[in-house]
């Protein structure tokens, strides 16, 4: 099996649902799926704020990779988040991961991304050493920190 790349697009979306859910179950996120199809509609509507690759065979994909994208004085221009990764535990262990990040790595450096983030929860030690395969390194100095909107806050904003 090969970890191939597939841009995905609105025709894929009921093929990803449930890598989601099956991602949202693994890291116990909270959303329901009207939620995730909320997230994921203008990401696969081909918004410049992001998109979505399938990982694997484009009917039967064994994953995603979610990257939205900003701009960073720091880093030199564009930068991308990976704010999703997942491949499906019955086929971890297998490098698939291992080449699709590679792969990723590769297509966002020819579009022009300077940097690429991401997460790594305290608790998976084996991601983190992908990750760091990778050349990902942590930045000891600083600490991601989240400000989320409310639903009262939206109301408060004119």
């Amino acid at each position: 099996m090969t970890a191939a790349l597939h841009l995905a697009g609105p025709d894929d979306l009921e093929r990803l649902l449930p890598l989601v859910a099956a991602y949202h179950a693994f890291e116990n996120i909270a959303q329901d799926e009207a939620d995730r199809r909320a997230a994921l509609a203008p990401l696969l509507d081909g918004s410049p704020h992001g998109a979505v690759w399938l990982i694997g065979p484009t009917r039967a994909p064994v994953g995603y990779v979610v990257v939205t994208f900003g701009w960073s004085v720091e880093m030199g221009g564009l930068d991308g988040f990976i704010d999703e990764f997942f491949i499906r535990d019955t086929v971890r262990g297998r490098g698939l991961g291992s080449e699709a990040l590679a792969a990723l790595q590769t297509n966002l450096k020819v579009a022009g991304v300077k940097a690429l983030h991401l997460e790594v929860g305290t608790g998976n030690p084996r991601a983190r050493r992908l990750y760091e395969r990778h050349g990902f390194q942590l930045r000891e100095q600083f600490r991601l920190m989240t400000w989320r909107a409310t639903v009262t806050d939206m109301k408060d904003t004119p």
